[in-house]
């Protein structure tokens, strides 16, 4: 394998031109035995091999520096900097994450894991270059579908209009975000490959860019030559190439959206290797109860912000919803904002996307929606600790961060009755933006109630004394074990309850809760600090009760195993039984 003799970019430059194809075949078969038996973002990677190799040709990294956007397209990047084991030796496949780390490498500058952000990075590296007297490229890599957020079109503006130095922004444009585009950037960019680069209305050149098209995106020889005209260049330049998204496999060649990430799969076939059974899953259920709410109501409508997947959308199901479907791109602060807009004029809007995206969207939910006391919802999947693991894809921030919004109402469902009566009590009801946290957990079914109009009343599932255990949505199975195992082991009947309220107290139950109990215990899937356990024991900061709250930490979590994290927090059914003892001086 030429592979083999790579360990650095400087190989890479020792090999003809003509030989550099089949390094591109050798990489995608590392991509392959690496994707295939973890899984990982497919699409991308494949689609920008040869863009990858004729950078590192053309550049000189880490001098030279790259700043990959999303970074989900940065495999083969790290194949050729020193990381292939991580791709061809399957015993090492958890030495690289699936973004740039600079814990990794010197080749990488950013943790990166979410969109839009390459420009602004790249632009504040040129700056600083520039004020320190330097004279390296630095080069930042877009996906078109990562140009319709916000701070990708800020960052364009400022290179346009405020660097006059070496800058360039490599648009890697396969006509696809992880579904299909949406905006109107996007007849613009169609409007640029159609002309070969030469459309009269050129949206980079408004901004005061200069501007090279390349429609052989996937051709090594052809990217060669155009990165050689703008290396070292003076001004801030686009350079638009089209590629192929998935190139290499026919199957993601195909199905785009579906190939943009993986399980791991059968190479053959395509199919899944990995088995996440045939039961229920709210995943279904969301999607399932989406189209049968749209079909039966007008006034309902879906907005996302270039995630319908959050929620099970497929290009079948979006079909079907019609004008009752708005994807807005990549742009959670726009979806926010409309979706105020539909509310106020008397429609019925739902917000649906990833947990760690909606964070991008904080200051529009607090002062467009909140402050207005606008009727929107907002459904957020991935909010659990055992969701999405990667550093940049936490969901376990956002109780804390948005339950402490004034006039959010968030809400926590334990079991598919209570997800399902939230979902149809709140884009009913026109008093409140709610925000409500898809559960991480198996499927479990429990009689709810179909009104939540008396905010903040919680719900106390089981009586009993001594210790009263509150547990948050989906760690609701969790106090039913503890409950079950306190019976067990301390000789008593503990009080269950679920508060399904994580933007409010019940001061009456808590109240009451002082009679007859000495303890108690909250449990939530999230972070402590600025969380639902510390408001209830801010309320007990003053009485004679005792309060352990359970939780995550706030930090950083990498890629960990989700059982070890709940070990190492102290959440586990045998770590709270022996605090408990230690608590109420049992015997231990």
């Amino acid at each position: 394998m030429i592979l083999d003799k790579i360990n650095s970019p400087a190989d890479l430059k020792k090999l003809s031109v003509s030989e550099l194809p089949a390094v591109a075949q050798e990489i995608r078969e590392g991509l392959f035995n690496r994707l295939t038996k973890i899984g990982g973002h497919f699409g991308p990677n494949f689609g920008f091999v040869e863009a990858t190799i004729a950078l590192h040709y053309v550049f000189n990294s880490p001098s030279d520096k790259f700043v990959f956007d999303v970074s989900h397209q940065s495999y083969a990047h790290k194949m050729l900097t020193g990381r292939k084991a991580g791709y061809l030796d399957d015993s090492r496949f958890q030495e690289d994450s699936g973004y740039t780390n600079p814990d990794e490498s010197e080749h990488d500058f950013f943790n990166v894991g979410h969109t839009s952000t390459s420009i602004a990075l790249a632009l504040g590296l040129a700056k600083g270059r520039d004020i320190l007297g330097e004279k390296e490229n630095i080069i930042a890599v877009i996906g078109d579908g990562s140009l319709s957020g916000g701070e990708a079109m800020e960052a364009l503006s400022v290179a346009g209009s405020e660097l006059n130095s070496n800058f360039i922004i490599i648009v890697n444009d396969n006509e696809q975000a992880i579904a299909e585009t949406h905006g109107g950037i996007y007849k613009n960019l169609k409007a640029l490959r159609d002309s070969n680069g030469k459309a009269e209305n050129n949206w980079f050149t408004a901004f005061g860019l200069d501007y090279i098209y390349e429609e052989n995106g996937n051709d090594i020889a052809s990217l060669i030559k155009v990165f050689e005209k703008v290396r070292d260049s003076n001004h801030p330049v686009v350079v638009h190439i089209h590629t192929q998204k998935g190139k290499g496999y026919e199957l993601a060649e195909k199905d785009k959206e579906g190939w943009h990430w993986c399980l791991p799969f059968d190479r053959a076939t395509g199919k899944p290797t990995f088995n996440f059974g045939n039961g229920e899953s709210y995943f279904g259920m969301t999607s399932q109860y989406i189209m049968e709410k749209a079909k039966k109501d007008k006034d309902f409508v879906v907005v996302s912000p270039a995630m319908p997947m959050a929620v099970g959308l497929g290009p079948a199901e979006r079909a079907k919803l019609g004008s009752q479907y708005i994807d807005t791109g990549i742009a959670e602060e726009a979806a926010v904002a409309i979706a105020s807009g539909i509310a106020r004029r008397g429609a019925k809007p739902l917000v649906v996307t990833n947990m760690t995206f909606l964070q991008r969207a904080y200051d529009q939910i607090s002062q467009d929606v909140c402050i207005n006391k606008t009727p929107v919802t907002m459904l957020m999947n991935y909010t659990s600790f055992d969701g999405l693991t990667d550093v940049t894809h936490l969901g376990i921030f956002g109780l804390a961060a948005f339950s402490n919004i004034p006039n959010l109402v968030v809400l926590c469902p334990s079991s598919a009755e209570e997800y399902i009566s939230m979902l149809d009590w709140s884009l009913e009801q026109k008093e409140n933006p709610v925000l409500i946290l898809i559960p991480g957990n198996e499927v479990t079914h429990r009689h709810a109630d179909k009104n939540y109009s008396n905010l903040n009343r919680f719900i106390i599932e089981e009586k009993g004394e001594k210790v009263a255990v509150i547990a948050l949505g989906d760690f609701f199975q969790k106090a039913q074990e503890l409950s079950a195992a306190i019976k067990e082991n301390c000789g008593f009947t503990p009080s269950l309850i679920n508060p399904r309220f994580a933007s409010g107290l019940d001061k009456e139950l808590l109240r009451e809760l002082e009679k007859d109990h000495e303890l108690v215990i909250t449990l939530e899937d999230g972070i402590l600090e600025g969380g639902f356990g510390q408001k209830i024991a801010s309320f007990y900061g003053n009485s004679k009760m005792l309060v352990k709250n359970y939780g995550l930490e706030k930090k950083f979590y990498d890629r960990y195993q989700p059982e070890e994290l709940l070990r190492n927090c102290g959440i586990t059914t045998e770590q709270i039984i022996e605090d408990i003892k230690s608590a109420l001086n049992l015997a231990l």
